[in-house]
């Protein structure tokens, strides 16, 4: 049974099945499934499948009848845009920027997925509308703020989804799902139709359960967009075959894995398993990316994230969840001295890692250091959250462009996956060194007992 956007797309091609019956089948798993923490609204069966139907005679496109999911801070027509925020919804009268191209490619949206609310969190568990189930073990968090469209792929209701990444939304819920994270470089896909949590920095992100998938909808959605200011023309270029790339590893002592031995080991395979696909390995300071990291919180920007929760936090403060609540009120307090410091501060960041980046191809990174219970997390949401973002959230602060990738299980079969990150404009070259390291690990896709097919 196809599984994955190229096995679907070459199914419908052929006539094995067609989009229509693709559709009901990511309806009847979603009915199976009976998790009704994943979706916050679920599009009409009967209007995908005349959709889908409506698609006789477009076999030519890239996305030809593929279900998807889309993150429910992101705008898709006729259907509400909440941010797991009840009182913050509203039903836009188009699709974001980012959808309108997925559909005229030939995909097929099925709903909205829950998310942390307003995008704000690592975790999945600060939504009103519960919490999804981790795909691969029901007892861990599913990752956030993207928990929704991280569990719909990994537990195989979609074959793709749509989520955003500002800090890490965008990987830590891959990683924890086996599953492939693309976050792709600042601008390349328009943020018109995001619900924004910091505009400058945000993006929005695909899951899949390969990169050949995840860079296809990437492919289809890329392009500057006019309606978005914050949208760049940047040449997206072509997959190439993974040629042997010199990879940024953190110096002896400098990785950081809050006790976890199992995460340690899987990451340290993952580095072996990087050299023998031909990749050169050079330790570099990591430490200038964790000071950028802390900026990302300790700093101004989290007066962004009050931003577009400013309103509502005025009218109805109880309204939003508590955890969120107390993050947006802290962004009240910096001043404008305070954010020029800090503008001034992550400009000399930035030269320490454009210096690295002169002597390395990309870093590779764990997803995350460790991974969380729901309860423990409930029991500490804020230096839990934090900590999962330990790779993550100097990303786009230096306007670095990632991939998130399957790596191993643990004995206690947690999942655990690496992140590529290169400087904005690379997101084709880590894509080649992405496919050859996720084909070579043979892990099964997502939550399915599914061989990944090889690339190529």
């Amino acid at each position: 049974m196809a599984e994955t956007v190229a096995e679907i797309v070459a199914a419908h091609r052929t006539g094995a099945a067609t989009p229509e019956q693709t559709v009901a089948r990511s309806y009847a798993r979603i009915r199976a499934r009976g998790d009704s923490a994943i979706f916050i609204s679920l599009r009409e069966e009967a209007e995908a499948l005349a959709e889908a139907r409506a698609l006789a005679g477009k076999a030519d496109l890239p996305l030809y009848g593929v279900p998807v999911a889309v993150k429910d801070n992101i705008d898709v027509a006729g259907l509400p845009t909440t941010a797991a925020c009840p009182a913050f919804a509203h039903k836009p009268g188009r699709d974001s920027t980012a959808v309108a191209k997925l559909r005229a490619a030939g995909a097929i949206v099925v709903g909205k997925t829950n998310l942390d609310q307003f995008a704000t969190g690592l975790v999945g568990v600060r939504s009103p509308y519960g919490i999804p189930k981790n795909s691969i073990k029901e007892e861990l968090v599913p990752g956030g703020s993207s928990s929704g469209s991280a569990v719909a792929v990994g537990a195989g209701l979609v074959p793709l989804a749509l989520g955003t990444d500002t800090a890490g939304s965008g990987r830590v819920p891959a990683g924890l799902n086996n599953i492939v994270g693309l976050k792709p470089s600042l601008g390349l896909i328009s943020t018109f139709g995001v619900v924004p949590a910091c505009r400058t920095l945000d993006c929005v992100s695909v899951f899949a359960f390969t990169v050949d998938d995840a860079f296809a909808a990437l492919s289809v959605m890329a392009g500057a967009d006019a309606a978005d200011p914050y949208s760049r023309n940047r040449p997206l270029g072509t997959v190439s075959a993974g040629a042997p790339a010199t990879l940024g590893v953190p110096r002896p002592g400098q990785c950081l894995f809050f006790g976890d031995r199992a995460f340690e080991a899987a990451y340290g395979a993952a580095l072996e398993r990087l050299a023998k696909l031909g990749h050169a390995l050079v330790e570099i300071d990591i430490e200038p990316f964790y000071e950028t990291a802390r900026l990302l919180y300790e700093g101004p920007w989290v007066a962004e994230r009050t931003i577009a929760a400013g309103d509502l936090l005025a009218s109805d403060p109880d309204a939003i969840h508590p955890v969120t609540r107390d993050i947006i009120l802290s962004g009240l307090r910096p001043t404008a001295i305070d954010a020029f410091r800090a503008f001034y501060k992550l400009e000399e960041l930035r030269r320490v890692a454009d210096v690295t980046f002169r002597q390395v191809d990309a870093l590779a990174l764990p997803t995350a250091p460790t991974a969380y219970t729901v309860q423990q997390v409930l029991a500490d949401p804020i230096q839990l959250n934090s900590r999962l973002g330990t790779y993550t959230n100097f990303v786009n602060l230096l306007d670095l462009c990632g991939l998130a990738l399957p790596a191993a299980f643990t004995d206690a079969g947690i999942p655990f996956g690496i992140t590529l990150l290169a400087p904005g404009g690379d997101d084709a070259m880590l894509a080649g060194i992405g496919r050859a390291f996720h084909a070579d690990t043979k892990l099964k896709l997502g939550a399915l007992n599914k061989p990944q097919p090889q690339p190529a």
